[in-house]
């Protein structure tokens, strides 16, 4: 009866609207741009389209009702797709054919799909988020924000997504009605009355929308799909490059932050701290749609972080908009003309509107920081991982060239290096010894000495 008169409501469905088009914005892109760096034909990329649609809205359905059982929408990873765009442009200037590039890439994911299996089957969640702490989960989430942020940066200024840049330029019509979208979502966000609020995304993206079709030429992302065809290994089949393989696992194993940083970022909205059976639930949950992933040639899965951001945007906590959400966006997937019409969507628009959304990530990643005490003897555990990794990100690959083949995706990637820098000044280190300042120790000691005396007055 209760989820009868949930699905009754119809501000659950306005909202679910709303996280529709979060998931649409988030995901449209990355089969295109996939698609376009395999050099796949425009039928395949809309299979992928499609599949991407049905596959993530099940699993955000499937992460809602049995998984960590919150509004946190699962998909296909940001941290994967930079990885994988990173490889196909490694790939092409050392002249690998692209179909050992995907099937390697594909033997990759099918390897990290077991072992996230394996760390949700075995209960082993918990024991590596001790490894993820909060210095290194604010280091994650300030790069994770950064890596984003540039992409949706790139694609609000009109400059093409995947490797068809070279000798893009910015588009400055485009770019003035993305820089408006942006400025009319936080106008709504910061300055409107708390019931029309947490709509500011979806206002932005119809007004973005419906002005960009009238001033522009909407492009067609991809053809109308007359068949809907699943194709087994559309990337390649599966090939044994040792460098892809190696570099692959080792982003899936680091995508573990993306689980870690969700749940822990959710905490304090949920007022819960996560459980042993939600992060056992959740990473089972994540290997599964990986698995489906690595078969027919999707970006692996794991749970946005950038759900964090909307939430704190909007202030949808409750799952059932979320889980109407996932179920139109499955809808458009089983549904080829109402997936295509949403495909007609301005990548210029749906940026805009992520670009405000990732913004936000600033928010947890300095909430992470707030709980470790800095000073100029333990700073470098965060200073340096930061720095290297926002450096990377700003270097040409062409300066990687140097570097063996081996190492070298893992290497021209800023956020993998910052992340493994981290992990290992936070987890070789202790740091603690260097936070605690003799001022802080004498606090420590009196509220010490407080607790004592109150527990025998007590007694």
């Amino acid at each position: 009866m209760i989820i009868i008169k949930e699905l009754l409501k119809s501000s659950n469905w306005i909202s679910g609207l709303q996280w529709l088009f979060f998931i649409f914005t988030n995901i449209v892109v990355i089969p295109i741009t996939i698609g376009a760096a395999f050099d796949l034909s425009p039928s395949k990329i809309v299979n992928l389209l499609q599949l991407s649609f049905i596959v993530t809205g099940l699993a955000c359905i499937v992460q809602a009702f049995l998984g960590h059982k919150r509004a946190i929408m699962e998909g296909q990873s940001g941290l994967w797709w930079g990885v994988i765009l990173t490889l196909s442009t490694t790939a092409a200037a050392q002249g690998m054919p692209l179909d050992v590039l995907g099937g390697s890439l594909t033997v990759g994911v099918l390897i990290t799909s077991i072992l996230t299996l394996l760390i949700g089957i075995t209960g082993a969640g918990p024991h590596l988020a001790k490894l993820f702490k909060p210095a290194a989960m604010g280091v994650f989430m300030f790069l994770f924000g950064c890596q984003l942020i540039g992409i949706f940066l790139k694609g609000m200024l009109g400059i093409p997504f995947g490797t068809q840049t070279q000798g893009a330029q910015i588009d400055l019509g485009v770019s003035l009605l993305s820089i408006i979208t942006v400025i009319l979502i936080i106008i709504i966000s910061v300055k409107a009355p708390p019931s029309l609020r947490r709509y500011g995304l979806l206002i932005g993206i119809i007004v973005g929308w419906a002005v960009y079709a009238l001033v522009f030429n909407t492009p067609e992302s991809v053809e109308q799909a007359s068949s809907f065809r699943i194709e087994l290994f559309p990337l390649g089949k599966p090939a044994w490059d040792m460098g892809i393989i190696v570099t692959t696992v080792l982003a899936g194993l680091l995508n573990a932050s993306n689980t870690f940083g969700s749940l822990k970022g959710t905490e304090s909205m949920y007022n819960i701290v996560t459980t042993k059976s939600e992060y056992r639930a959740s990473f089972t949950i994540t290997g599964i749609f990986t698995l489906i992933a690595g078969l027919f040639g999707l970006v692996p899965y794991s749970p946005y972080v950038s759900s964090i951001g909307f939430l704190n945007q909007t202030g949808i906590y409750k799952r059932m908009p979320f889980i109407l959400g996932g179920f139109m966006f499955l809808v458009m997937g089983l549904i080829p003309p109402i997936g295509h019409f949403f495909s007609k969507l301005p990548l210029s628009i749906g940026s805009a509107a992520l670009f405000v959304s990732y913004s936000l990530l600033l928010i947890s990643s300095l909430n992470f920081f707030k709980q470790v005490e800095f000073n100029t003897l333990n700073a470098y555990r965060s200073a340096v991982p930061l720095f290297v990794g926002i450096i990377i990100m700003t270097l040409p690959a062409s300066y990687f060239v140097s570097i063996p083949s081996v190492i070298r995706p893992f290497l021209s990637s800023g956020l993998l290096v910052g992340i493994i820098l981290a992990l290992i000044l936070e987890n070789l280190f202790d740091w603690d010894r260097y936070g605690t300042t003799a001022e802080s120790k004498e606090e420590k000691k009196e509220d010490k000495v407080k607790i004592k005396s109150y527990s025998i007055e007590t007694k």
